[in-house]
């Protein structure tokens, strides 16, 4: 059975954190995966953490953050625990346009994950739909990124593929070897939960994980992260799709 975590930014419109993590650790969670704005109080998420009895062995922070302090983003993932960081997210005014700028992206990622891994982290990049979508020279985004370096790890966010209208199983097989954990995010039947973002609780959407986990086993993926960008009941989301996860 893979470790198996929550990510916090489901939760970040519901309770304040401290109770979050109290339900989670009651839901049956071990683990959780943090994100940028979480880092602005460690106090307070550290005091939370241990109060709850959870971990939280990787987390999300912003490549400007990194490259503008890697010190500090070091000294803050020793603090709480963190073995692995990703770099999550470019908005669109951010994104490459061409192949040329993607592979520059990778080099830029490279660069800025190299101090973290010689202090011993796990360093990569964490997924949308846009780096699946083929930049005007035909390749594709992600291929480009890890391209970049061979120690670019990817926290693959298998909900975000399927939206971009690719088979999961497919990139897990692409990526073996370069996958260190999976967003496991559901996605649910089209002209519902449209108040959700049209995300479902993992297990009651149109993902079907028991193949997709088959080829995460296969491709040594060992660490689920159980995500829902906009659920409307936080408590409900964590229980299903716990219990989902638990039984693929």
């Amino acid at each position: 059975m893979p470790r198996i975590s929550y990510q916090l930014y489901c939760s970040r419109n519901h309770l304040p954190l401290v109770e979050t993590l109290q339900m989670l650790a009651a839901t049956g969670y071990t683990e959780v995966e943090g994100y940028g704005a979480l880092l602005d109080d460690v106090d307070t998420l550290k005091a939370g953490l241990e109060a709850s009895g959870l971990l939280m062995r990787s987390g999300h922070v912003a490549l400007d953050d990194i490259e503008n302090d890697p010190v500090g983003t070091i000294a803050i993932a020793h603090r709480l625990g963190l073995e692995k960081i990703f770099a999550p997210y470019l908005t669109a005014e951010e994104r490459p346009t061409s192949s040329a700028e993607w592979t520059a992206f990778g080099k830029r990622l490279a660069a800025a994950g190299k101090p973290l891994q010689d202090a011993g982290l796990i360093f990569g990049w964490h997924n949308h739909d846009f780096e699946c979508a083929p930049t005007p020279q035909g390749d594709t985004p992600l291929d480009l990124i890890i391209a970049g370096g061979d120690d670019i790890m990817l926290e693959l966010d298998l909900g975000w593929v399927r939206r971009a209208g690719f088979d999961p199983r497919e990139w897990i097989e692409k990526y073996a070897g370069r996958i260190t954990t999976a967003h496991i995010k559901d996605i649910a039947p089209e002209g519902t939960c449209a108040d959700e973002d049209g995300w479902a609780d993992v297990g009651h959407g149109i993902m079907d994980w028991g193949s997709i986990h088959s080829a995460l086993q296969a491709a040594g993926v060992d660490h689920y992260v159980v995500e829902h960008d906009h659920p409307s009941d936080e408590q409900r989301f964590a229980a299903r799709s716990l219990a989902s996860v638990q039984n693929f």
